[in-house]
Parts: structure tokens; C-alpha cells; sequence
């Protein structure tokens, strides 16, 4: 079963990516000369999957596909190149897509139930603080779209595992998809989008920064 497709023309979604300093402050601090952090930046470049893709010397994504000469491209270009080992809800190992929630509060259920999970694996018992920068994009597209209470789409939204959904994603993004529509899993009132290709992430800014809060591992976060 294959899911319909709708018009999609919807602005200022909200991906949450973990703030950083940039990469040559943080190098800087821990080099002892300049020998040294010219060595760490080589090593750091060689690691990165972001400047590995640009390179074209991914698998599961061309470079012909990543952004140039846009802002935020290094953003965008990383949310395809560096994907977990294990895959997300509609992506494998190879390849990332551009997740974002329709609504800020959608976003901020999404990654802190993920980040509960990852205090949870490790039995973390000390308050723990997370920061993230509010991206926002708009997209305006024909997006595969499984809202709206499809039951024949019941495990794809299995909360507890991504097979059906990885592989109905394999099977669109092999025909030409331009991503998927989805009711939110961790927030019953959101919708989420995963987008498929780069081009595709549009009008990209960066917004607000915010902070996740952990008492410990199983208690409820804050923001």
C-alpha cells in the first residue's frame, strides 16, 4: 500500500539541532600550537561525514544533490550526510533526511523523548542540561502524506520501531520521492515532515535557542 500524495506548502517548521561552538573554537582550545591545531583539523575533516559527502565520496547521497553557495548549506548538507548507525524513522544507515515539526511544540516532544532514551540506555541519575538552535525552513512540494488516521499505515507509526518505516521510505525515496508527511508519534496534536532531498529545504534561518532540562534519566524534561 502505497500512501497519497498532497500539495504541501507549509512555512516556518521547526528542526532542533544541538548547538555547538563552532568547530575552530572548540579546536583551539584544546591545541597547543599551531602545528597542533592544523593536525586536529585535518583529522577532524577526514571524520566528517558533512565534508566527506561534499567530496562525493558518499554512498547514499550524491554531491550533486547537497546545497552550495546558500546559507545555512553546511546545515542542510548535514542533516543528509551524518545519519545514526541505526537509522531514524525514515532513513537507513547511508542516508539522512531533514526532519522538522510543524509546530515548535512537536519538535521540542520529539527530541526530548529521544533524549530521554539515550540518558535511559547509559541509567544517567544526575540532572543533565541539552541546548539546542531552532532551524526554521519552508517547504512547498508534492510530499507523500500519511495523516489523518490511515490504519493501513498503523506500523509505520510503530513507536517502538523503525522497519516498516525504513523500509517504506527505501521504496519511495527509490521512486523519486520528495519525503513524507507524518502524524508526530511522540506529540498526538503535531505533524512532522521528512524530507527526502536538499533542494527541497527551503528559506532555511536560524531562530530562537532553547534548553532541555533533565532532573535525571526517567524524569519528566523541561524546557
Amino acid at each position: 500500500m502505497k500512501p497519497s500524495v498532497t500539495n504541501l506548502r507549509q512555512d516556518n517548521t521547526h528542526r532542533l539541532i544541538p548547538a555547538r561552538y563552532d568547530d575552530d573554537t572548540v579546536l583551539n582550545r584544546i591545541a597547543d600550537d599551531a602545528r597542533e591545531l592544523q593536525t586536529l583539523i585535518e583529522l577532524d575533516s577526514g571524520t566528517n561525514d558533512r565534508l566527506t559527502g561534499e567530496a562525493n565520496l558518499l554512498p547514499g547521497i550524491s554531491v550533486h544533490e547537497l546545497l552550495f553557495g546558500v546559507e545555512y548549506a553546511p546545515v542542510v548538507n548535514a542533516a543528509f550526510t551524518h545519519s545514526h548507525p541505526e537509522g531514524s524513522r525514515f532513513n537507513g544507515s547511508d542516508r539522512g533526511a531533514w526532519y522538522a515539526g510543524f509546530e515548535l511544540k512537536t519538535s521540542q516532544a520529539e527530541v526530548a523523548f529521544h533524549k530521554s532514551q539515550e540518558l535511559q540506555e547509559v541509567d544517567w541519575q544526575e540532572p543533565e542540561t541539552f541546548t539546542f538552535d531552532d532551524y526554521l525552513a519552508d517547504f512547498r512540494g508534492t510530499f507523500h502524506d500519511i495523516r489523518g488516521g490511515r490504519a493501513g499505515f498503523r506500523q509505520v507509526l510503530d513507536p517502538d520501531s523503525y522497519a516498516a518505516s525504513q523500509e517504506l521510505a527505501q521504496q519511495l525515496l527509490a521512486e523519486g520521492s520528495a519525503g513524507i508527511v507524518y502524524p508526530s508519534v511522540r506529540y498526538s496534536k503535531g505533524n512532522c515532515i521528512a524530507c527526502f532531498r536538499p533542494t527541497l529545504v527551503t528559506n532555511v534561518r536560524q531562530d530562537q535557542t532553547l534548553t532541555l532540562t533533565f532532573r535525571r534519566a526517567n524524569a519528566a524534561p523541561r524546557w
